[in-house]
């Protein structure tokens, strides 16, 4: 999975309501990414990048409980 500025994620747990996150920027080499709020570009701070997930379900099928799964990829803006 190739993880970009202009992606959007949401939260996979249930009890966070659908909160979303917005890539600012992905350093090459390092493993986190800079993130914000989508709407208002307030919160900035880093995240791992093994919380970001490409689908909502994991290897087994289940649906995620944790993380953020990808919404829009950004590539149409």
């Amino acid at each position: 999975m190739t993880i970009k500025a202009r992606q959007t994620y949401r939260a996979a747990n249930p009890l966070d309501e659908g909160r979303r996150i917005l890539i600012v920027s992905c350093p090459e080499g390092l493993d986190f990414a800079w993130v914000c709020d989508p709407l208002t570009g307030l919160r900035p701070r880093t995240i791992s990048l093994r919380s970001l997930h490409a689908t909502p379900t994991t290897k087994t099928g289940q649906p995620r409980r944790s993380g953020y799964v990808l919404e829009a990829d950004g590539s149409d803006q």
